[in-house]
């Protein structure tokens, strides 16, 4: 195979494409998120090379063309520009037209007959890649991107038709994943649905405080982290890995600097970071679960109290004054959920085999040391 040197800033060049950012704050504000409407993708939305459209926000069809410019196309590739800035996920065409949302990159490779998206974002994905990426994002506490850092990276590619072998091959493990995020997606549709049905009947006033206790997480430098699967997380999401958890089980993180009132459901054990809290019921009967929709509607992130770097304070979100229903509803509740939540926690699982397949097949197909033909027999086995 005959490759060539090029970063991807040049390769999109190359194919009238750019690496560009999402809207600023000041150009979409909290308040003009609706609840139908035309989805807006944010760093939490993005997980390995895929769209995770649970719980993703939405925007009027007049500021999707206020904001034209920052729609995505079939192909584009999405990043985040703080937190988790190695993940990135590929726009498929069902997703075309949505918008790339407020702190995101869009890359844009341009012409299909030059350059194969699905193989840019497969290359995008090795750990070579992901480790230069993270070596030259800025930023002590949070990894931060911005379009300089992302146009340098630096890439080696092969004829266009190789890249389209490799891409289609890789496929079909990236269809698995996806169908496995819309079960989990579904399954999650069908518990808020559950929780929506429950707070109709809300009959005790209480503090947040008194149903929930948010927990400051513990700062976890990059130089200190240890090889192992315990995620780290931050206010965007999952920024890294470590040998050891703070947290001991599954449970709810709160961004609280950076993406502040961010709500994350965290499956197994993790490590909260400095720049968020974590989340423990206090009340009888609120389960995890029932911690994580309460707080993922309570619209936090308008609370925020610090002017130069957005930030959530402790007691003014306990101070929140609501409804909650009975400790017999809030049981139900729990009783009934579990097992589509444990649903949605397998398939992620199986999704993250699956993308491990994938990561070591990508570096032999690209080495040679395996063929296209061989990696199709591999993948028909867990397919």
């Amino acid at each position: 195979m005959s490759w060539r040197d090029v970063t991807l800033g040049e390769l999109c060049a190359e194919g009238g494409g750019s690496v560009q950012t999402g809207p600023f704050g000041s150009q979409l504000h909290a308040a003009d998120y609706v609840k139908e409407g035309i989805p807006s993708v944010m760093p939490q939305n993005i997980g390995d090379n895929v769209i995770d459209e649970r719980g993703i926000a939405r925007i009027t069809s007049d500021d999707a063309y206020r904001l034209e410019k920052y729609l995505l196309a079939e192909g584009d590739i999405v990043y985040s520009r703080r937190g988790d800035v190695e993940k990135r996920a590929l726009v498929r065409d069902h997703s075309a037209g949505w918008l790339c949302g407020t702190g995101c990159l869009r890359v844009r490779v341009g012409d299909p007959d030059r350059t194969d998206a699905r193989f840019v974002s497969y290359l995008l994905g090795t750990p070579e890649t992901r480790a230069w990426i993270s070596r030259h994002a800025v930023g002590a506490t949070m990894p931060n991107l911005n379009t300089k850092i992302l146009s340098s990276v630096p890439l080696q590619v092969p004829s266009i038709s190789e890249q389209q072998a490799i891409a289609e091959v890789l496929g079909a493990l990236d269809d698995k994943i996806a169908a496995n995020i819309a079960l989990a997606s579904t399954a999650w549709e069908l518990a808020g649905a559950e929780f929506a049905k429950i707070s109709l009947s809300s009959t005790e006033p209480r503090r947040l405080g008194e149903v929930v206790r948010l927990e400051y997480g513990k700062s976890l430098p990059t130089p200190s982290r240890q090889p192992g699967e315990i995620r780290v997380v931050g206010s965007g999401g999952v920024v890294g890995q470590h040998s050891t958890a703070m947290v001991d089980q599954t449970g709810v993180v709160v961004g609280r600097k950076g993406t502040a009132g961010s709500v994350h459901w965290i499956d197994g054990p993790h490590w909260p970071i400095d720049t968020t809290f974590y989340v423990t019921p206090v009340a009888p009967g609120v389960s995890q679960i029932y911690a994580y929709f309460l707080l993922s509607r309570l619209k936090l992130d308008q609370l925020n109290s610090d002017s130069a770097v957005p930030g959530l304070n402790r007691a003014e979100a306990e101070a929140i004054k609501l409804h909650i229903p009975s400790r017999e509803r809030r049981e139900q509740f729990a009783a009934s959920t579990s097992a589509l939540i444990e649903l949605a926690s397998q398939a992620s699982r199986e999704s993250n085999t699956l993308v491990e397949m994938r990561n070591t097949l990508l570096p032999e197909l690209m080495s040679g040391r395996i063929r296209v033909k061989d990696a199709e027999k591999k993948i028909e086995e867990v397919v």
